[in-house]
């Protein structure tokens, strides 16, 4: 695994982005925020989170298709990732997030959170989701 540190993900998506973090031994990966994806100061609040929890690195999901092809919002998400890369030198990995929402869902279902709920919260469990297969990745 790589150093020690905490580490964010985003799962980004057109409308909202979702965001998780982990503890600095990247065991517990918990949701953070939602942040609105057309909000004038989207990257200044990420840089905010940023300089909050110092990550040593950065997971973000990439939505390939099913079949493990590139669709149309993996060309939104690579652009995402340019901008983070250009705003800070943090190792931003792209984490294959095909079925992240999926589990986020069905998980969230099992502990009685209404669909309502989930609402507001779907896209940082689908960011936990990306951060915990990134940290699994991490640790080979």
């Amino acid at each position: 695994m790589s150093r020690l540190g905490r580490r964010l993900a985003f799962d980004y998506g057109d409308v909202r982005i979702g965001v998780a973090v982990c503890d600095p031994d990247g065991i517990l990966a918990t949701p953070l925020i939602t942040l609105a994806s057309k909000d004038p100061q989207l990257m200044k609040n990420i840089l905010s989170l940023i300089e909050e929890y110092q990550p040593v690195k950065i997971y973000v999901g990439n939505p390939k298709l099913l079949s493990g092809n590139d669709g149309d919002a993996v060309a939104k998400v690579k652009a995402f990732k340019v901008l983070l890369e250009a705003s800070v030198e943090i190792p931003i990995v792209l984490i294959d997030e095909r079925l992240s929402t999926v589990t986020a869902t069905k998980s969230m279902r099992s502990a009685g959170i209404s669909a309502k709920e989930a609402r507001l919260t779907i896209d940082q469990m689908a960011a936990v989701a990306i951060l915990e297969q990134g940290l699994s990745h991490d640790r080979g």
